[in-house]
């Protein structure tokens, strides 16, 4: 099954559960497929095991109450990584929203066979996951509810965000288009009605938001690679990428080295153990911040306005010491 059919089937899935039901004609236009597909997408989802109540006077299907699954059969390996990853990200310490994930973990567990659950027990007791600091985003539960349902029913939100970039609270129409973990915390991307395209909204900073009878479709070209460019974390800057070159010491070369940083860079190794580190990147200023973490361990040696941006920032924050 191709991922553009996995998410119109979660869209159908949420559609009816949206409690209205809806017909076939209507599940095609919102999924902008033909009655054909749609009526395949119903039998795929009858032979899954999914509940489907078609109501005859009003001629709409429905699915009462929550989608749950038929059982399925695990390896010990399938079982450990679903368990272990659920129980962790699920965690208080884990990705906000996912505390769902411990709950079907505990599910998992209770099916397994004796020996099988003992084994895995003993071996995800002696594994543990530590992510990076996030936002646990406290009291934003429902504007990340909202979202999902917005995007599985194709139904607008007007959104109250403030905005540190434009230093005021904006109000919006927001056609969500995808929901995004990044490092600290989520983002949803979609199309801003003031801004007349996709913009990146950070759900920590959204003040209200309500659901609108107003549907939108989701362009068929939208990607996530796409609409981030070669941005060095989130934010993509207006015009063409830029080739980067940062020279690190023999100290940290190692450090820099065992990870992938970016998708487009390139690693040199220099006789006296330093390391350049090259890649193309859409905008220099968020890349500015992971070079000063190096301190004077790191040199920008390309391009001219990014080596000024860090010697900018590098002698401000030394200002700030010899006060």
């Amino acid at each position: 099954m191709n991922l553009e059919r996995t998410y119109r089937l979660l869209k159908v899935i949420g559609l009816l559960q949206a409690g209205r039901g809806y017909n076939v004609e209507g599940l095609a236009q919102a999924c902008d497929v033909s009655r054909r597909t749609i009526f395949r997408d119903l039998e795929v989802l009858r032979r899954a095991g999914l509940t489907l109540q078609y109501d005859e006077v009003q001629q709409r299907y429905r699915m009462p109450g929550p989608a749950y699954l038929p059982p399925m059969k695990f390896t010990t390996d399938e079982a450990l990584a679903v368990m272990v990853l659920c129980h962790e990200m699920g965690s208080g310490s884990g990705l906000p929203f996912l505390e769902p994930a411990r709950s079907a973990a505990v599910k998992l567990e209770s099916a397994l066979p004796d020996y099988l659950r003992q084994q895995v027990r003993n071996v995800s007791g002696a594994m543990e996951i530590r992510p990076v600091p996030n936002n646990p985003l406290e009291g934003k539960l429902d504007v990340f509810q909202k979202i999902l349902a917005a995007i599985g029913t194709g139904c607008c939100l007007r959104i109250h965000y403030e905005s540190l970039a434009e230093r005021k609270l904006l109000v919006t129409r927001l056609s969500p288009y995808r929901l995004l973990f990044s490092r600290r915390s989520w983002y949803v991307i979609g199309r801003s009605s003031i801004h007349r395209a996709a913009r990146t909204f950070n759900l920590s900073r959204i003040r209200q938001h309500e659901m609108l009878e107003q549907s939108y479709q989701i362009p068929r070209g939208f990607s996530l690679n796409r609409y981030l460019r070669n941005a060095w974390h989130m934010i993509p800057e207006p015009g063409p990428d830029r080739e980067i070159c940062v020279r690190f010491s023999a100290m940290v070369a190692d450090n820099v080295a065992e990870i992938r940083w970016h998708k487009t860079q390139q690693l040199s190794r220099n006789e006296d153990g330093s390391l350049d580190f090259r890649a193309k990147v859409s905008g220099i200023r968020e890349i500015s911040w992971w070079i000063l973490g190096y301190g004077d361990q790191a040199e920008v040696l390309a391009p001219p306005e990014l080596r000024r941006l860090v010697a900018q920032r590098a002698e401000a924050t030394l200002g700030k010491y010899r006060k």
